[in-house]
């Protein structure tokens, strides 16, 4: 999205005085995670036994069981595919803004979703640089779950909001730093 339309998208967010200081959108499609170290290789086990279960109560002629591990065959497909998709898809209709005094982040895939936080009380602003100078602001306490988990996988209410995946992940952080610490 050109940075234009991402301002146009937040501007029926804004405050009456607020600007955008900011805009970005995260990272565009396929990414792998650190825990897909773990993921990929569980994928992988838990289709196989999933083909495996269907072909056998098919082979013998139970169709319950034919019908119960249809399920699991459809959790193996989105874990091995379907999360991929979901995560790529999620990613484009994501976009980030900074104002004054607010962080937005609108996303959603099937409906908009915008959280507005503040950011003189947010408790806790993390960054988590790559080598190339991209990487994630994460608004919260920076945990195990955030740091392996897989957003893709596990319920995202128990993440803490972030910017994900953005270019110049830094100058962001400065940004967010310096607003949070001027004096009132």
């Amino acid at each position: 999205m050109m940075h234009n339309d991402i301002q146009h998208e937040l501007k029926s967010h804004l405050g009456v005085n607020e600007h955008l200081l900011w805009v970005g959108e995260p990272k565009q499609g396929v990414i792998f995670r650190t825990s897909d170290i773990f993921v990929i290789p569980f994928s992988i086990f838990w289709f196989g036994f999933a083909l495996f279960w269907e072909f056998t109560v098919i082979y013998y002629g139970i169709p319950v069981f034919a019908i119960f591990g249809l399920f699991f065959v459809v959790m193996g497909l989105y874990f091995i595919i379907g999360r991929f998709i979901y995560d790529a898809k999620n990613r484009k209709n994501t976009i980030y803004g900074i104002t004054e005094s607010r962080v937005l982040i609108r996303s959603g895939i099937f409906k908009k979703e915008v959280k507005s936080l503040n950011i003189k009380v947010l408790p806790h602003i993390t960054f988590r640089e790559n080598k190339n100078g991209s990487g994630t602001v994460l608004f919260g306490y920076d945990d195990f779950r955030s740091r392996f988990g897989n957003r893709t996988i596990f319920n995202t209410r128990n993440f803490p909001p972030s910017f994900e995946c953005i270019p110049n992940v830094k100058k962001v952080y400065d940004i967010l730093v310096s607003i949070q610490t001027e004096t009132k």
